[in-house]
């Protein structure tokens, strides 16, 4: 069965470029990717779906945060405009830089993902690169999971462990994480489409292919 892909973002779409040329290469099958939505214009994302031949939809916040259902029914028409439906859909988050209401992830229940820069549940939220530096760990990374009602507390999908220098600035270590971001998260929804998760309770297990 083919899985129909929608990702969200909100700024330069490094992650989603990462999917979508995973997609394209080769190394994830059976994912068609059919909209990329934007909650702000004028993103580089957007400029990035066009060379994918993605559909890209801007459905503008205005810059307001926080829960909303009302917002988020936009999206959820936006999908299934694109036929990315619970039934046969996977959305993934790629820096959008907003909390799903609990309807959104109730109707897409284990068919949302995101990625977040450090080894959930240590720091969830913003900044999370500057937290681990300031916290004075040895090791962070980053973590793909399911989106759940919470903030950074759904499921873990896989992580990526990356040292911590002595030297690091948020930066270096932001730019280290990141590419185990673009390794890990076209990873996860690879094993996603071939039907190789299996949740048990907080546990995700990943099948043998």
């Amino acid at each position: 069965m083919v899985v129909n892909l929608a990702i969200l973002v909100s700024g330069r779409g490094s992650n989603m470029e990462a999917i979508l040329n995973s997609i394209k290469i080769g190394f994830i099958s059976n994912v068609e990717p059919k909209v990329v939505i934007s909650n702000r214009p004028n993103v580089r994302a957007l400029d990035i779906a066009k060379q994918y031949n993605v559909p890209a939809i801007v459905i503008d916040d205005g810059g307001k945060k926080g829960r909303d259902w009302d917002y988020d029914k936009r999206i959820v028409q936006c999908l299934q405009e694109h036929d990315v439906r619970p039934d046969n859909g996977l959305v993934c988050l790629a820096g959008f830089m907003r909390i799903l209401s609990k309807e959104f992830v109730n109707m897409y229940k284990y068919r949302i993902m995101n990625i977040h820069p450090s080894l959930l549940p240590s720091f969830p939220g913003l900044n999370a690169q500057r937290q681990a530096l300031e916290y004075g760990v040895k090791i962070t990374g980053c973590t793909v999971h399911f989106v759940d009602e919470g903030v950074d507390t759904g499921p873990i999908i896989l992580q990526r462990a990356v040292e911590v220098r002595d030297d690091d600035t948020v930066d270096t270590l932001a730019e280290r994480i990141l590419k185990r971001e673009h390794e890990i998260y076209p990873l996860a929804v690879k094993l996603f489409a071939e039907n190789r998760l299996r949740i048990e309770g907080r546990r995700v297990i990943i099948l043998s292919s």
